[in-house]
């Protein structure tokens, strides 16, 4: 949740040229188990999934302009895309085209930026939507 504010703002940078999407996984200082002094919110451990969902509303109110889906219980897209407990993503055409370090150490919203801002170039590039349209 602490690093939301600059998600956010990535989020209105980038809103012309991609989708955001932000997966709200089990938390990594719950209330009841190991907490972290700067948590913003006491949220316990998640015991069933109305639990998780009333937490991704939290979420939700930080950064209204993302969608916000729910990890199951079982922790599955977290272990698939190896979050513990924060890390971005960019996904192209069902493809991972950029996967940040793991977070807290290796979440770097600079590399995302500057990403977004290659791709930004290359798609207002006349020479490059020409070659797309050629090769469609």
């Amino acid at each position: 949740m602490t690093r939301l504010a600059a998600f956010q703002r990535v989020v209105r940078q980038y809103a012309d040229i991609a989708d955001f999407l932000v997966v709200y996984i089990e938390e990594a200082h719950p209330s009841d188990g190991w907490v972290s002094s700067d948590a913003p919110y006491q949220i316990p451990k998640h015991r069933c999934l109305e639990d998780r969902l009333r937490a991704a509303q939290l979420m939700f109110t930080e950064v209204p302009e993302s969608n916000v889906v729910v990890d199951n219980m079982d922790n599955s897209s977290n272990a698939a895309y190896g979050a513990y407990f924060e890390r971005l993503y960019i996904v192209m055409d069902e493809r991972v085209v950029y996967q940040g370090g793991r977070g807290p150490e290796g979440y770097r919203i600079s590399e995302l930026k500057n990403w977004l801002e290659q791709y930004r170039k290359e798609v207002m590039d006349p020479q490059t939507a020409v070659l797309c349209q050629v090769s469609q």
